[in-house]
């Protein structure tokens, strides 16, 4: 007959047996919702990070909305459809259409009669200085001539074009450039004469948005309509403009709008823009 110490122990023993059991039960318990918790947080990172990435090639997918960045402007350069490029046109692409509008540069025409220097503000003319500085670092002026030169009437000397063969007031005439036009900016339209002697301005073929890279000097004021973007303003090397309207021109662009190619020869051997400054 069993004892009753021996009953008492082996209650105690069930007791033990059942607590023990309750434990790793909770245990097991606990682990299991460790790693379901695990799993969660890491399902949650792996789903934000593929919405992030999602969101973010999505981004790139996306057409620049054109917003200016501070202290830039949004310039529209139109490229020329390919089959509609004359012959003149030399191809060097097309410049960002963020321009700085902030600061002064100075062009510096490098002739073989001497230099030629100007001031361009790129408050007035951001689009149309930032054309300029990108063709010049691409060396687009590099050994061309000036190809115009009007001493009646107006006083101007043209250049800009690399082929020498475009006059730029006519779309009739060559229309030698870069291979994208951009609209006109900084008009004079309230100035008397528009275009006083020292002004540069960009020449164009009479059409709204057809500036390209031709530009003329002005060495005496000249009354023509404010059609034309005043680019900047000569600061040295005018004389040698006069000199060479002296020689005057051999009338190959008579009657209308007159003119012709300057008897002396003026050749840019190289033009550059300096750093915007202020």
């Amino acid at each position: 007959m069993t004892s009753t110490r021996e009953r008492q122990r082996a209650a105690a023993r069930a007791r033990l047996e059942k607590e023990m059991a309750e434990r790793a039960a909770k245990a097991r318990k606990r682990r299991q919702t460790t790693a379901i918790i695990s799993a969660g947080a890491a399902l949650v990172l792996v789903v934000a990070g593929t919405v992030w990435l999602a969101m973010a090639l999505g981004d790139d997918d996306k057409p620049d909305t054109g917003t200016p960045a501070a202290g830039a402007s949004e310039c529209a350069y139109n490229a020329l459809p390919t089959d509609q490029r004359p012959p003149q046109i030399k191809d060097v692409g097309v410049p960002s259409n963020q321009q700085s509008n902030t600061g002064v540069q100075t062009m510096t025409i490098d002739t073989n009669l001497g230099p030629i220097t100007a001031k361009v503000d790129r408050s007035l003319v951001p689009c149309t200085a930032g054309s300029f500085t990108y063709l010049a670092e691409k060396n687009f002026f590099d050994n061309s001539k000036c190809h115009r030169m009007v001493t009646e009437g107006i006083k101007v000397l043209q250049c800009g074009d690399p082929s020498a063969t475009g006059n730029g007031w006519r779309p009739t005439d060559g229309q030698g450039g870069p291979s994208y036009r951009l609209p006109e900016e900084n008009l004079p339209t309230d100035k008397r004469p528009p275009y006083p002697e020292g002004v540069i301005a960009m020449a164009n073929s009479g059409q709204p948005g057809s500036t390209g890279s031709q530009f003329f000097i002005v060495y005496g004021d000249s009354p023509l309509d404010p059609a034309y973007t005043v680019l900047g303003t000569v600061t040295g090397g005018l004389d040698i403009v006069k000199d060479v309207a002296k020689a005057g021109d051999d009338g190959a662009f008579a009657p209308q709008p007159g003119g012709g190619h300057p008897k002396k020869e003026v050749i840019i051997k190289d033009l550059t823009m300096s750093n915007p400054q202020g």
